[in-house]
């Protein structure tokens, strides 16, 4: 009996043990934790994985610091890079006590195991997959514990800028990894204004052939571009650099960018073959940049001594081993926060008729969020230096190496980080310092070029193997001199041809062409026409007098202008005759009437200054009325008698006659150029009055001009006239508009320079009312443009552009007269600040003047008091005596005062000393007499 009770005693508890293991609850810091690994054994990566998360855990173990009184317990199964068996095996991870994975290498794989990582709340920590697209939105429960290829591409991005390359072409494994990498390189090079200009995706089937990858790299031969960016996995990668070799491809000119795929196969491999090798000289590489530190280095002489020199350790390990670390120090964490390891089933599962999957056996992770907090606010140093998250997820301070295969193996270039672009100097000596990007803080040391050239490459090379640049030139029927064709040749000749000609001949490489002629050769072709035929495809480029208008800009580029060009207006003009009333022309009426009126203004302010107290200015009123005529006049020529005595009369005076003499030197100038240079004259004064017209307005027949005028000054298609000739100028013009002609002539100026070269009848009227120039069209990113516009600057610096210009454009015939048409008379907007401060020193000038009178006015106030009493109206009696006192003399107001001061004191001596009153009306009548 007592048996059976022991039995059933160790029954219950066994059962009590069993419900607790089905239901997978354990209570905090127990004795194991586990956690799972999923990649690729056989793979290059996995390779050096598989042994790296080993003495990571190893290490983890033998720490007392970390997990103390736990183990820590990995599982790890291989993937062999295929996203199915790796989704089974994290469901099978799911069934058991997994509380976080590492893993996958595989972005293909990591976007489908991720999904389930979401739905049980289990952090997958991946060191390999680099997708940008893995992002913390779609995938809460993904952490990437290696750096993003949106970081590679930014850094691939700034080489391509770094050497002046302007479009690339991408080859790329055509996966998630492989398309979301280049969709990344074609955001980072659109941000620098550079483009990706063919992409070539290859099937991710490793069992690919070179037939088609060889007609791959064959289209990629017949392209512009010479800079390729590799973004594939290793066999393919080799393979793609085999067929390139046997294309030639791995030659003079071309630049071979891979990914970080390449980097991590020649660090692990022991050596490589040398055909391989071989077929790699010259490629640039990128590698995640691992700072040095003595735990790096003490780890890689422990591998050393692991593997025995047979499998070198690569970024991706170190990122693994790291990894591993950081899933210790959160379970740590977690559990130091009283975190219990515990699962509860998922009730969507259950509702699915799972058969025999067995889904009701997978649970969530109840702690799986606190436990992917804690990973995301780690905070430590590893291997591969500083490791911390940023607020996107992503590993703070992204950084490469850029490295040059060559000979036997690499060398290393120079380094990319995020902090300050690339650099010859480790990137953690650059964090304690202010970031610079500008250009001139860029550098990489020298590169050793396919073809083993240090040269930097061009980067692009004519399209369509060699076949000549299809060049469509306009066929002219006026102005032969800028562009037109070579009878019984297919060439042509003109200013522009030969301009075309000397830019070709300075660049540093060969360029083959032939011109394509564009027009029917009885009228000028349409210009708009001809650019859009190069948006087409039609033609490569475009030579000839075309302007560079905003309109074409936008689909095309433009090399330098090798003329200045803009749009002028041309009318006939009639000789004037100086006549009787020349004098009178230098000023406008309006600038006659004010000068005059400031000449009275002034004489009169002087007057009201100088009458109290200069005899020059008293007198009768028709005598003062006389001088200030006379006075303001006379200043004119500086020759007025009357002398100022007052400080603000002086005052005045003298800005006066500062005015005065710039009025008079202005008017001299004018006068003289009006006598003595002949005077040409034209109704039309420029575009603006043209517009206010409604005469007819010449243009020339395929010119831009027409739109222009049509479009931008919204003058009416019916007031416009299509000319084809200069002959048709001059006879338009002659006509005029009351013949059948026009009032004038819009053109560009090179054209109306040519035109009256010999036609003495017609000036250029107004100022150049457009700036533009012209230039040579080529397609959009065309590197041709930017080479043939420093050429052009070239030639304009060293004189041969202007010997061009000679060689082709005579000097005009009416050069030697010294003809000009119509000077504008001077006008009052010329001169109103001078008017403005004259008139400004008189009203302040009176206004002193009054304040003093006003002042003298109150001084004399009982006396004042007494009057008004006297006359009954104090307001009428106030404004008697300042009148009168403004017209008083100052001197004989000043011994008035005086006298009555003195007689009021004598008065009140006399009352208190008692003198005889005889003597006071004896000093009183002398006083009298003497005034």
């Amino acid at each position: 009996m007592d048996v059976l009770r022991i039995v059933c005693f160790f029954s219950i508890l066994f059962g009590l043990f069993s419900s607790g293991k089905s239901g997978r609850n354990v209570t905090s810091r127990p004795a194991a934790v586990h956690i799972g690994a999923i990649f690729t054994f056989d793979s290059t990566i996995g390779k050096v994985a598989k042994i790296a998360i080993e003495e990571a855990v190893k290490d983890v173990n033998a720490n007392s610091s970390i997990l103390p009184g736990t183990e820590l317990v990995v599982t790890m199964t291989n993937s062999n890079c295929s996203g199915f068996v790796g989704m089974v095996q994290a469901l099978q991870f799911m069934e058991t006590d997994i509380i976080a994975i590492i893993g996958p290498q595989s972005s293909v794989v990591a976007h489908i195991i991720s999904h389930v990582a979401n739905e049980l709340q289990v952090p997958l920590l991946s060191f390999a997959a680099t997708d940008p697209t893995l992002n913390s939105l779609q995938f809460p429960y993904f952490v990437r514990t290696t750096q993003s290829d949106l970081y590679q591409m930014a850094a691939i991005a700034e080489i391509v800028e770094y050497y002046g390359w302007k479009a690339v072409i991408a080859i790329f494994i055509d996966d998630d990894n492989g398309r979301n990498g280049v969709a990344a390189l074609s955001d980072k090079l659109a941000e620098k204004r550079f483009r990706i200009s063919f992409k070539a995706g290859i099937h991710p089937d490793s069992g690919v052939g070179r037939a088609e990858i060889m007609d791959i790299l064959v289209k990629v031969a017949l392209l512009e571009s010479r800079v390729i960016v590799l973004h594939v996995d290793p066999s393919l990668g080799f393979k793609v650099f085999s067929v390139a070799k046997y294309l030639g491809m791995m030659g003079n000119g071309y630049v071979w960018i891979a990914t970080d795929w390449l980097s991590s196969v020649l660090d692990s491999a022991a050596h490589l073959p040398s055909d391989t090798m071989e077929s790699l000289q010259g490629v640039l590489a990128l590698r995640q940049h691992t700072p040095d530190s003595d735990r790096k280095r003490a780890f890689s002489s422990r591998w050393n001594k692991l593997t025995g020199g047979s499998l070198g350790l690569n970024s991706y390990g170190l990122y693994a081993y790291d990894s591993v670390w950081l899933v210790a120090h959160a379970i740590d964490a977690f559990l130091g926060q009283g975190g219990v390891i515990s699962f509860s089933n998922d009730s969507r599962l259950r509702s699915v008729e799972s058969g025999n999957l067995h889904l009701d056996a997978m649970s969530i992770f109840d702690g799986g969020g606190l436990l992917l907090n804690n990973i995301l606010q780690s905070d430590l140093v590893g291997l591969t230096g500083h490791i911390k998250f940023d607020s996107e997820r992503s590993l703070i301070l992204p950084a490469y190496d850029v490295i040059n295969v060559i000979g036997t193996g690499f060398r290393r270039v120079g380094y990319w980080s995020n902090y300050s672009g690339l650099s010859t100097v480790p990137p953690e000596t650059l964090y304690g310092r202010p970031t610079n990007h500008s250009d001139a803080n860029q550098h990489l040391y020298d590169v050793i070029w396919p073809g083993e050239t240090l040269k930097p490459p061009r980067g692009w090379v004519f399209p369509n193997n060699g076949k000549p640049l299809r060049i469509g030139v306009p066929i002219r029927v006026s102005f032969k001199e800028f562009v037109s064709p070579v009878r019984g040749s297919d060439t042509f000749k003109g200013f522009c041809i030969d301009v075309f000609t000397a830019a070709v001949n300075l660049l540093p490489y060969p360029v083959l062409y032939q011109f394509v002629p564009f027009g029917d050769g009885k009228r000028n072709p349409s210009y708009n026409k001809l650019v859009n035929m190069i948006t087409t495809g039609v033609f490569d480029a475009a030579v000839g007098d075309i302007a560079i208008v905003t309109n074409r800009t936008k689909i095309l580029d433009f090399t330098q202008p090798y003329a200045a060009s803009g749009l002028v207006v041309v009318a006939p003009f009639k000789k004037l005759n100086t006549g009787a009333w020349a004098f009178l022309r230098p000023f406008s009426p309006l600038m006659w009437i004010v000068t005059s009126c400031f000449f009275l203004v002034v004489g009169i302010v002087v007057w009201i200054l100088e009458h109290r107290i200069n005899d020059e200015f008293r007198g009768p009123p028709k005598r003062q009325i006389i001088t200030v005529l006379w006075f303001s006049l006379s200043t004119l020529f500086f020759a007025h008698r009357e002398n100022t005595m007052s400080t603000l009369g002086r005052f005045v005076l003298l800005i006066w006659l500062f005015v005065v003499l710039i009025i008079n030197s202005s008017y001299t100038a004018s006068l003289t150029s009006i006598l003595t240079v002949q005077q040409l004259s034209s109704p039309i004064k420029g575009i603006e009055s043209l517009k206010e017209t409604h005469d007819p307005i010449g243009y020339q027949v395929g010119s831009f001009a027409e739109y222009y005028l049509n479009e931008e000054l919204g003058i009416p298609k019916y007031r416009l006239v299509e000319l084809g000739s200069p002959e048709a100028y001059a006879r338009a013009l002659q006509q005029g508009p009351k013949n059948g002609g026009v009032a004038a002539v819009v053109d560009e100026l090179p054209y109306v320079e040519s035109f009256l070269s010999s036609q003495c009848k017609f000036r250029i009227v107004g100022q150049e009312f457009t700036k533009s120039g012209w230039g040579f069209a080529f397609p959009r990113d065309s590197p041709l443009a930017i080479d043939i516009s420093t050429a052009i600057l070239e030639l304009s610096e060293n004189g041969d552009l202007q010997r061009i210009h000679d060689k082709w454009f005579m000097q005009s015939s009416c050069s030697s007269e010294t003809s000009e048409l119509e000077s504008d008379r001077l006008h009052l907007k010329s001169f109103w600040g001078l008017f403005l401060i004259c008139g400004l020193v008189c009203l302040i000038a009176l206004f002193i003047y009054f304040l003093q009178i006003v002042r003298q006015l109150s001084d004399a106030k009982p006396e004042e008091d007494i009057s008004a009493n006297t006359q009954g109206s104090s307001r009428s009696g106030r404004l008697q005596k300042l009148l009168s006192l403004m017209d008083e003399k100052e001197d004989q107001s000043k011994s008035n005062k005086k006298r009555r001061v003195e007689m009021h004191e004598n008065g009140r001596d006399d009352c208190e000393l008692g003198k005889n009153p005889k003597s006071k009306k004896s000093e009183v009548a002398t006083g009298s007499n003497i005034t």
